[in-house]
């Protein structure tokens, strides 16, 4: 027998999440990862690495412009801002934790500003995201959490090398 389902009737038996769960989700990530820099001491988070890889300020500031620039870029089509300051495709990141910790606080409340904007097909349709990646909205989302999951994984392994117990990975809560 021959599959004939349509696209929508497939799409129709999947299971969904809505916009809303979505950003929930991300911003759960996002207080993790905001622990995750609290937890890192002042003088190790612009300096210690391991086996090349960079610092945890720098791999912070790739989350914060890749968030910033990506939420504007998901509600609005316009992908400027990502790394227009800095280097190595990022800002450069501030002097101190404190204003590292206030720069992603400020990306967490554009994530909230930009986020009703997106209008719920907007996640089905394809754009060319920073100019480098073509593909479906929803991949360019799911890109952008993936990228700070991994990049936090990396700041698991440098605290645990300074002797720093990091938060729990599974507590995504955002209290």
């Amino acid at each position: 027998m021959e599959n004939t389902a349509t696209e929508n009737e497939v799409l129709s038996r999947t299971v969904t999440i809505t916009p809303e769960q979505l950003r929930s989700h991300w911003q759960e990530h996002r207080s993790l990862s905001r622990r995750m820099i609290e937890a890192f001491p002042e003088n190790e988070i612009y300096t210690f690495s391991i086996g090349g890889m960079r610092n945890y300020a720098d791999l912070t500031m790739e989350m914060i412009d890749l968030a910033g620039a990506g939420v504007k870029g998901i509600a609005t089509g316009d992908w400027s801002g990502y790394g227009d300051s800095g280097q190595q495709g990022h800002s450069a990141a501030p002097t101190t934790k404190q204003e590292l910790l206030a720069l992603w606080d400020s990306v967490t409340e554009k994530i909230e500003t930009y986020w009703p904007q997106i209008a719920p097909e907007r996640f089905q349709e394809r754009d060319n995201a920073f100019g480098m990646y073509e593909g479906p909205i929803h991949g360019t989302l799911l890109y952008l959490i993936d990228n700070e999951i991994h990049h936090r994984g990396q700041g698991y392994v440098y605290l645990r090398a300074l002797g720093v117990e990091p938060p729990a990975f599974w507590d995504r809560n955002m209290g």
